[in-house]
């Protein structure tokens, strides 16, 4: 969490408040924060570049400068405030960028587990962090074949495998709760077994399942805001995550959750055998 439609809720809302605005300093207060390059490098490459555009990959906010992309992953509960100059720092506000108009874009983590990466431009999809990631949920070449060639290999639950983002990129454990229950595949398949029907079934749920997250601002469970005051609304479409013991939506057998490779997971054993 954020998974694909929150962080394009996000990037969208920064494109709204900070898109070609200059970066005038920026301060570190919790170093982990930066992964590339170091926290020296980056406050100092970041002085006066621009924001030229904003976009997304997999779950990743792609920041495009002046002469950099700067890339955010705000892991479980990484979010960006912003505030004048003169507004007293929060104690979890741990990366701060100050534009030259003197308003300032603060990075928010309770956990600390957010990450940024600085990197060329001509190096964006040749390094870490981007280099590994599998296709997105509405690109061409996500096809039931590729699914098959990708699943043949992983002999692990697809709950686990559908996680992975080497295939495909942008899926955390909520939408794959949601994409499985659809598709009335059991979380505990070894996607080894997929049939390539069964490959269809989750590329289609896939984007129905997003898109309609997309357009709804994401999925509010936690912590989650896009901005401010503002909250996704996909949680009140949510099907089977998060309901234990209720009653299925097609069924009405209970919900079951399990822990799955510890991961918390949300199934109906009646419509996923």
């Amino acid at each position: 969490m954020p998974e694909k439609p929150e962080v394009i809720t996000v990037c969208n809302a920064l494109k709204r408040k900070i898109l070609h605005k200059k970066i005038n300093q920026v301060d570190v207060y919790w170093s982990n924060i930066i992964s590339i390059p170091s926290v020296l490098e980056f406050k100092e490459k970041l002085k006066n570049e621009e924001i030229l555009n904003i976009e997304t990959r997999g779950k990743f906010i792609v920041i495009l400068l002046t002469n950099y992309y700067l890339l955010v992953h705000l892991r479980m509960e990484g979010k960006f405030m912003f505030r004048e100059v003169k507004d007293p720092l929060s104690k979890h506000e741990h990366v701060v960028f100050t534009f030259s108009d003197q308003v300032e874009m603060r990075y928010h983590d309770v956990r600390k587990f957010g990450k940024m990466y600085l990197v060329k431009k001509d190096r964006l999809y040749l390094d870490t962090p981007l280099k590994n990631l599998g296709y997105e949920f509405d690109d061409q070449r996500l096809t039931s074949d590729y699914l098959l060639e990708k699943f043949k290999k992983k002999n692990k639950f697809i709950k686990t495998v559908l996680l992975d983002q080497s295939i495909i990129t942008g899926i955390g454990n909520i939408y794959d709760d949601e994409i499985l229950f659809m598709s009335r595949i059991n979380p505990y398949k070894r996607a080894c077994d997929l049939s390539k029907e069964e490959c269809r079934e989750i590329i289609k749920n896939t984007k129905v399942i997003l898109n309609q997250a997309i357009q709804m601002g994401g999925t509010t469970i936690k912590s989650f805001t896009s901005e401010e005051g503002v909250h996704g609304l996909f949680q009140n479409q949510l099907l089977i995550h998060g309901k234990k013991n209720e009653d299925c939506p097609v069924c009405s057998k209970r919900i079951v959750k399990d822990q799955i490779d510890g991961r918390g997971t949300y199934y109906c054993p009646n419509c996923q055998k």
